[in-house]
C-alpha cells in the first residue's frame, strides 16, 4: 500500500507542476486574472496534498488501514476539490457548465479534511496504546 500512495502522491505532485505551468502560460492570455489566480487555488492544494500522501506512504506512525482510508479520500477529494476548481476557473472555455458541478468542491475539501482528521485520529490512538 505504501508504494501505491507514494506513486499517487508522484503522480500529483507531477501533474500539479503541470497544470500550474499551464495555469501560468497558457491561460493567462484565455482568463481573467481572477480566473487563473482560482485555478492557482486549485494547483496549490492538488500540490499540498501530494506532498501529504509523499509523508503518509513513507511514514510507520500511521496505521495499513487509516493510510488506505486516507489514500482514497484524497484522490476523491483532489479530484472533487481541485478538478472543480479547475473547470470553474476555465469555464468560459468549455461548453460545458461547471457552475452546475460546482457544489462539488467543499464536497472535496470535506474528504481532504476527512484525510487529515483520519491521520490525527490514528496518531492519538497510536500515541495512547504506546503509552500503556
Amino acid at each position: 500500500m505504501d508504494k501505491k500512495i507514494l506513486i499517487a502522491g508522484a503522480v500529483l505532485g507531477m501533474l500539479s507542476i503541470i497544470l500550474g505551468a499551464f495555469g501560468a502560460h497558457g491561460l493567462k492570455a484565455l482568463i481573467s486574472a481572477e480566473a487563473v489566480l482560482t485555478f492557482e487555488t486549485g494547483v496549490r492544494y492538488q500540490m499540498y496534498h501530494a506532498f501529504f500522501l509523499l509523508i503518509v506512504g513513507s511514514t510507520s506512525f500511521v496505521s495499513l488501514k487509516t493510510k488506505k482510508v486516507m489514500y482514497y479520500l484524497v484522490l476523491v477529494g483532489v479530484v472533487f476539490f481541485s478538478g472543480s476548481i479547475y473547470g470553474l476557473a476555465t469555464n468560459t472555455l468549455s461548453g460545458f457548465d461547471f457552475k452546475s458541478i460546482g457544489f462539488v468542491t467543499p464536497i472535496g475539501g470535506l474528504l481532504l479534511i476527512l484525510a487529515w482528521g483520519a491521520m490525527f485520529a490514528d496518531l492519538v490512538k497510536n500515541r495512547s496504546k504506546n503509552r500503556s
